[in-house]
């Protein structure tokens, strides 16, 4: 059931995804299981039908079902025995459920004149048979795979001391008004958009990470050879390309890992190469220019955040987080492989697919309170909320309303120039309905631009736009 999920994500045109995450948003792959399941039932209902027209035509509809999973299980990145003969299993399951329950239906339509409420029943138990042990099985995948993150060996783990610890937080940075967005996200509340439907499950005693490709050096390096390194902690915010102006995918955590321009001068990249592409165990991989990896931003080999192991769905052991750049050419989790390569050799996961192979976060910025369409009453109206221009810095942030003139609001001091920085301002409003924008200024004096524009090919913008409703 994963595997033709993760089959059907990889055949995804961009704006069904596109409009999956915008709809679901983090539950998108919990929507995908509860579609597959209408679909399977449809599918069981339709199999019933054929068998009772033609013997055996439903059966061999749940046959070419086994093939199409067999086939979805080959093309996953890590393929056991067991995942190659489970669809098989549930094709041969399906096909004795179905004539078991053609024999029961043609035995009760046989004693009665109307037939319909056998037949009803008939098609219901089909279909809910079938969807439920897929479904099900789907389920026990995905709970299988978060428990066993929870294993012996991350629980015990214990982080070694940064070398270089993360600055500390300068006083002011959180401007304490209620219901803006933490300044550091909590792990648990960190967004997750990936294209994994059931999270990859990595022994960090036996994880090993390869830089391949256009190097002077092939190295291998084992977790223990990882955090025997000289780590770094830092705070980085990063954030999906799926995310819409105002949206909520983007965070901000505390890292701990070791430089990856370290690794690289380990390899000795050759003149003509220009990208990485870093490759996760489930196959996904994301294209990196070569210079942002070597320069002095903080791109790291994450192990840490927030101070513990990174969790299961985030990629432990190992993911890399690159301080400028959208996830889906940078973050990539469960990391496993580094290609170093050129642009117009390789291409990565989302670039076949109608995305930028190069993906810069835009400068942008957010209003988290009020919320849009809240009632507030007349007088001096609090607003606040965030804005971003990684690895560039925030250097003023302005509101209007009613497409007045802009007001500056008080900016509290980032963390750093790769985080996001907190705002705050009061405005006097009258009675009424009033719309009110937001907008940035990085430290280089580049504008937040009004143009909307949607997240394909390579990230939205616009200003994010709030409607209150004061009262008297």
């Amino acid at each position: 059931m994963t595997a033709l999920g993760g089959a059907v994500i990889d055949a995804v045109p961009p704006g069904v995804k596109d409009w999956a995450v915008s709809l679901f948003g983090t539950a998108d792959k919990l929507a995908l299981l509860a579609g597959m399941a209408l679909g399977i039932a449809a599918f069981a209902a339709a199999a019933g039908v054929l068998e009772l027209r033609r013997r055996f035509a439903g059966a061999a509809v749940f046959a070419v079902f086994g093939v199409v999973g067999l086939a979805a299980v080959l093309t996953r990145a890590q393929v056991t025995a067991a995942a190659v003969f489970l669809p098989l299993l549930a094709a041969g399951i399906g096909i004795a459920a179905l004539m078991k329950l053609v024999r029961r239906f043609t035995a009760a339509r046989g004693g009665e004149t109307d037939p319909g409420p056998a037949r009803r029943g008939f098609f219901q138990l089909l279909g809910g048979t079938a969807a439920g042990v897929l479904v099900g099985g789907a389920v026990v995948t995905v709970w299988r795979g978060g428990a066993a993150g929870v294993n012996e060996v991350r629980r015990t783990l214990r982080l070694p001391v940064p070398q270089s610890p993360a600055p500390p937080v300068p006083a002011g940075a959180d401007i304490g008004l209620a219901g803006v967005t933490p300044l550091v996200t909590p792990s648990p509340n960190f967004y997750r958009i990936d294209t994994a439907l059931s999270v990859p499950v990595l022994d960090s005693r036996e994880w090993r990470l390869k830089v391949t490709g256009l190097v002077e050096r092939e190295v291998e390096l084992t977790f223990e050879d990882l955090l025997a390194k000289p780590l770094i902690e830092r705070h980085v915010t990063i954030a999906c390309v799926s995310n819409e102006v105002g949206g909520d995918l983007i965070g901000n955590a505390r890292w701990l890992g070791w430089p990856v321009r370290e690794l690289l001068a380990m390899a000795g990249p050759r003149p003509d190469a220009d990208m990485v592409l870093s490759r996760s165990s489930d196959g996904f991989t994301a294209s990196t220019p070569l210079e942002v990896l070597t320069d002095r931003r903080d791109a790291l080999l994450a192990v840490g955040m927030n101070g513990e192991p990174l969790p299961l769905e985030h990629g432990f052991p190992v993911r890399m987080i690159v301080p400028g750049l959208y996830g889906y050419v940078s973050a990539t989790k469960w990391l496993t492989e580094m290609k170093v390569t050129r642009f117009a050799d390789d291409v990565a996961y989302w670039t076949p697919r109608g995305w930028s192979e190069r993906g810069p976060i835009k400068i942008s910025s957010r209003v988290d309170v009020p919320r849009n369409g809240a009632s507030v009453p007349a007088g001096n109206v609090a607003f606040g909320g965030v804005a971003w221009a990684q690895h560039t810095g925030i250097g003023k942030v302005e509101l209007r309303v009613d497409h007045g003139s802009w007001q500056p609001a008080r900016l509290a001091p980032g963390i750093s120039v790769d985080t996001w920085y907190q705002w705050q301002l009061g405005i006097d409003l009258q009675p009424g309905q009033h719309e009110v924008q937001v907008r940035a200024t990085d430290l280089k004096g580049t504008e937040q631009t009004e143009e909307q524009r949607s997240v394909a090919p390579d990230g939205a913008t616009g200003f994010h736009t709030i409607r209150v409703d004061v009262k008297t």
